[in-house]
């Protein structure tokens, strides 16, 4: 796993200064503890450091044998994916709202008529929708739907940890895991293949926790 330079620094500090809280590292990096939070998730994630409350980070010794990191850097986003629900873009908000619940899900992908990542709406989305008493058995799904290029995806090789990197930085319950290709026009269009959420994540640690992983 490689580190951004700030992650490292992250490193040296708590190093010489663990145990140490996260809003000291953000003044001593001149940055808001906001803007740290997914630097000190993917360095916890990976092993790196160790959180506790009311304490602060401490660097953990021996990290490359951590089980944890050795784990999550030898899995992929294929490994942990799982089905995706996905609607064309023609569909109300109404018919939207009902597969929502049917199928069980936080997040819904939407396509056009080419089958190519178009949008993709949360349940935040409907709340908002239908709290404004918009006319959901007409109003099509495209209308309130967030757009391309403002999504983001994640793909079949990309590793677990910089997914989960995503998904805190970004503040979203999922990813859609997509394949590029280039059309006709030279312009890149997303198949969406699967889904990474957080409860897939959960699953893994889960799994890790109760030693059912494989290399554990």
């Amino acid at each position: 796993m490689e580190l951004s330079d700030r992650q490292e620094r992250i490193l040296e500090i708590v190093k010489e200064n663990g145990p140490i809280t996260g809003e000291k590292i953000a003044e001593m990096l001149g940055v808001t503890r906001a803007a740290l939070r997914p630097d000190l998730a993917v360095l916890t994630m990976s092993g790196f450091l160790e959180a506790k409350p009311r304490v602060g980070y401490t660097y953990r010794t021996g990290r490359v044998e951590n089980r944890i990191r050795r784990i999550l850097n030898q899995y992929r986003v294929k490994d942990l994916q799982s089905i995706p629900v996905v609607i064309k873009e023609n569909c109300s908000i109404y018919d939207a709202i009902v597969t929502m619940f049917m199928e069980d899900t936080g997040s819904i992908f939407v396509v056009g008529e080419d089958n190519y990542l178009t949008g993709v709406v949360s349940r935040k989305d409907f709340l908002k929708t239908t709290l404004g008493q918009a006319e959901i058995h007409k109003v099509p799904i495209s209308v309130i739907m967030t757009r391309m290029p403002n999504i983001v995806t994640t793909t079949l090789d990309e590793t677990v940890v910089e997914a989960v990197r995503k998904i805190v930085e970004h503040e979203v319950d999922s990813l859609p895991v997509v394949k590029c290709f280039i059309d006709s026009e030279s312009e890149e269009r997303y198949e969406v293949v699967g889904k990474v959420s957080k409860t897939n994540i959960a699953r893994l640690f889960l799994d890790l926790a109760c030693n059912r992983t494989e290399g554990v």
